[in-house]
């Protein structure tokens, strides 16, 4: 062998050694930039399905939690708030739950939900984003049989969270995609296999 080719063989080795260190390098570089691209930890937990254990719910008791950053109203009505439904219909602005975009279609009828005994429903007013009280024995506002009263303006809300007449708030309580895992946990953010 050569001394030109001893010198060839090092330049060789020392070419293909520097490209194989700067595309090691290049790639090394590459993946914090490539990991701030995704979502962080915080943000994957804000938009993950909330589970909500019933066991223990007793009838006519109502547990708030949250989802995507929003309050839910979980409400597990008893025979008196259900047999209310029907007595103010005249006076609800979308007693059949119309407005498609308030609920998913499983929710869409008079109870506006999949289990009557159960309502799931955002906690937040549909005029400006208030959280109504729940007025279960209407003792806030007069004119109605109970469910969701907004002190800030004065909306009222059925106990399947609809709307009444007159008031400021435009549409029903907006139902958010849930499901039933067992009997006793609904599952808030995620429907498939709801119905």
């Amino acid at each position: 062998m050569t001394e030109d080719d001893l010198d060839r063989n090092r330049r060789h080795f020392l070419t293909v050694a520097t490209v194989v260190t700067g595309v090691a390098g290049a790639g090394m570089a590459a993946i914090p930039f490539i990991s701030s691209l995704q979502p962080s930890a915080r943000a994957q937990a804000m938009g993950a399905p909330v589970e909500v254990p019933l066991g223990s719910m007793q009838p006519g008791e109502m547990i708030r939690v949250m989802w995507r950053g929003r309050l839910v109203f979980v409400l597990r009505r008893d025979e008196k708030m259900l047999d209310k439904l029907p007595v103010d219909r005249d006076q609800l602005r979308d007693p059949n739950s119309e407005v498609a975009d308030q609920q998913p279609d499983y929710a869409a009828n008079e109870t506006r939900s999949i289990k009557p005994e159960y309502l799931v429903v955002e906690g937040s007013c549909t005029h400006l984003g208030c959280a109504p009280l729940e007025d279960f024995d209407a003792t806030l506002a007069p004119d109605y049989a109970g469910g969701f009263f907004c002190p800030c303006h004065g909306s009222k809300f059925d106990f399947a969270g609809r709307v009444f007449k007159g008031v400021p708030a435009p549409t029903n309580l907006r139902v958010p995609p849930h499901r039933f895992v067992r009997d006793d946990l609904i599952l808030i953010g995620q429907d498939s296999g709801a119905a």
